[in-house]
């Protein structure tokens, strides 16, 4: 027994040893190895900079229901009540699969047109090592609205209502206050007059935010169209896209209000099918605002009583 307790009193100091040098080995290693990286989070407020998609997205299991409004021309007089008469809507449900991964749906009156999404985070910019945050958006939409009157014995393929979307979104949070991001895009028309015009419109966008308080920041969202700049949409010109916002930060939520000479809710429309014009005074005053759910709880909150 005498044998046995000392046998074991031996053993306990040998161990006690043994973890007091294996702890200030770890603490050396621990000297010696190079600090994490310091990820850098909100870029943006928001999940789209004004019309078009930021390098934001939702936290895994958190759903947004979002209701986007563009109202008519301002210049349309007080007949239609400066625009007010004359309105455009898209309700959409985005919704965060993963901290990178990010899909959503959602109609739009306008053309009655229906879309999905998905938003990959590839890279998030870092205070050491990274510059930047780099995504990809793509995005699909469905015309919905009635076949136009056709010959006898013509048919209208169910293709011709459908576009693509493929952006790479490139941004970088220069300080607190100052953003910026340009997106490379591409957007397939699967219906075109193909004498005149290409089936693909390729896009350079560039949006930015400048925080100017607290809870204010101001953006601003361009996109030049490189090929089919002269493309005619129902007979009528096409312009490039320019929208002007502010962002306001309320509990947690973000209330974008902006000017924009686009009415068109989804990437087919503002990128290539806007009609209105700035220096013709038709512009459009709109608003987005989103109420966020948590669906799934993050796994350091389960089964710990804590609320989110």
């Amino acid at each position: 027994m005498r044998k046995f307790f000392l046998l074991t009193i031996s053993s306990f100091c040998l161990a006690t040893v043994s973890f007091a040098q294996m702890d200030s080995l770890m603490n050396m290693l621990d000297k010696g190895a190079p600090k994490k990286k310091d990820v850098v989070s909100a870029t943006f407020k928001a999940t789209r900079i004004i019309n078009g998609s930021s390098v934001e997205n939702l936290g895994a299991g958190v759903l947004d229901f979002r209701i986007s409004h563009r109202f008519g021309d301002l210049n349309a007089g007080a007949q239609n009540f400066f625009g007010l008469d004359n309105a455009t809507t898209r309700i959409g449900l985005d919704y965060g699969i993963t901290k990178w991964l990010m899909i959503g749906l959602g109609h739009s009156v306008f053309n009655k047109e229906d879309d999905g999404f998905v938003k990959i985070k590839l890279l998030k910019q870092a205070t050491t090592g990274m510059p930047i945050t780099l995504s990809y958006a793509g995005s699909i939409s469905d015309q919905t609205t009635p076949a136009p009157s056709l010959p006898a014995g013509d048919t209208w393929p169910y293709s011709n209502r459908l576009s693509y979307t493929n952006q790479i979104l490139i941004a970088r949070k220069f300080s607190e206050a100052v953003s910026f991001q340009i997106s490379p895009t591409i957007v397939h028309y699967n219906l075109v007059d193909s004498t005149k015009y290409s089936n693909n419109t390729i896009a350079i966008g560039v949006g930015g935010r400048v925080k100017v308080s607290k809870r204010i920041a101001i953006t601003g969202e361009y996109y030049y169209r490189i090929t089919n700049a002269n493309m005619l949409y129902n007979g009528q010109a096409t312009y490039n896209s320019l929208s002007l916002g502010i962002d306001i930060e309320t509990g947690g939520h973000v209330f974008q209000l902006m000017f924009t000479n686009s009415q068109g809710l989804t990437d087919r429309t503002f990128i290539g099918q806007t009609t209105d014009s700035w220096s013709k005074g038709a512009i459009h005053f709109g608003f987005n605002i989103s109420r966020v759910f948590t669906i799934v709880k993050p796994k350091e909150f389960r089964n710990t009583g804590a609320s989110w």
